[in-house]
């Protein structure tokens, strides 16, 4: 072969080998590119604030500052209907109820609300299936009036149970209905506003629940029986009676993959008023001078009665002493005549 040719061939090789090397070395040094996060600009709503809801809103909702918001809104997609900033006082609008389901992010309309007053107020306040009861209470028993609608409370019924014998009554207390929805305070159905916008606190004398129609006739027959208090519920309770609730087979929870599910069965235990596994406090619970079981009854004189015979001359008859016999509530007197 021609040296020539030989010089050129591996002269070429050495430029591919050196080629090669460099390439491989550019890709390897490289570092891999990042990818910027490109943060897209709020759009802008060219319209006017509109009243929105900040939840779901369903049907009977007593409205309260947190449920509702202003939010622009585009103008060409605005009703007459709808609550615009300009011209609404959002505070005339608390205590005010959902007529018509209402969801989250959804403008508020005019007909969707009922304002305390109007006709109907009351009975697009109630869910469905139940009633409005009306309850007399004083001071002492409405939590000195720290109670407004919406609210949720238990009623305690207060009683003192006589027997026949000597000594005081049985007194006793017991928690009859929990989980009541409040709805209105001496026909006021929102809360009071001072100047500043504070609520005002004032005392009544009656205050409307909203319960099943069973429980309606254990309010008015509990009314007959002793003094009914208001006892305010804390809005951290529902937990709590949701485990009741599930241990006693109430409530089923499901499989417990569906939030929404869940959910809506939180929200439905958290506005069901319920009766029946009462607790009860008894005056020896409170006073080591008072009593814990009903007085007995006392069954006349201790000292033998003569009876008159069946007819002129048949001599008398003495009744025997007797003994007294009691089981739990249950009281029995047994005859010892003609036993020595």
């Amino acid at each position: 072969m021609d040296t020539r040719k030989v010089i050129l061939l591996v002269g070429a090789l050495f430029v591919a080998a050196v080629t090669a090397f460099v390439a491989r070395s550019l890709v390897a040094g490289a570092a891999a590119p990042e990818a910027a996060a490109v943060v897209a600009p709020a759009p802008v709503v060219d319209g006017p604030e509109v009243l929105v809801a900040t939840r779901a809103l369903p049907v009977g909702t007593i409205l309260d500052a947190a449920a509702l918001k202003f939010q622009p809104w585009p103008k060409e997609m605005v009703e007459n209907a709808y609550f615009k900033k300009e011209g609404t006082d959002l505070s005339k609008l608390i205590g005010t109820v959902v007529r018509n389901a209402i969801t989250a992010g959804q403008p508020v309309t005019q007909g969707a609300l009922v304002k305390p007053g109007d006709r109907g107020f009351l009975a697009a306040a109630l869910g469905a299936g139940m009633r409005a009861v009306t309850v007399p209470v004083s001071a002492q028993t409405s939590v000195a009036g720290f109670v407004f609608p919406g609210d949720h409370i238990d009623l305690i019924l207060t009683q003192s149970v006589t027997g026949g014998g000597d000594g005081p009554p049985l007194k006793t207390s017991e928690t009859v209905v929990r989980n009541l929805r409040v709805l209105a305070t001496d026909q006021r159905t929102s809360d009071e506003k001072d100047s500043n916008g504070n609520t005002v606190v004032s005392t009544f004398s009656t205050v409307t629940v909203e319960a099943t129609p069973k429980i309606a006739e254990q309010i008015a027959v509990a009314q007959t029986i002793g003094n009914l208090s208001l006892s305010l519920r804390s809005i951290a309770d529902n937990a709590g009676e949701l485990e009741q609730a599930i241990a006693s087979g109430a409530v089923s929870v499901g499989d417990g993959k569906d939030p929404k599910a869940e959910k809506a069965m939180l929200a439905r235990l958290a506005s069901t008023p319920q009766a029946g596994n009462a607790t009860y406090v008894v005056g020896a619970d409170v006073s080591r001078f008072q009593r814990r079981t009903v007085p007995a009854e006392v069954q006349g004189a201790s000292a033998p009665v003569a009876a008159a015979g069946p007819a002129m001359g048949t001599p008398a008859v003495k009744k025997g002493p007797t003994v007294r016999v009691v089981r739990g509530n249950t009281v029995t007197d047994i005859s010892q005549e003609g036993k020595n």
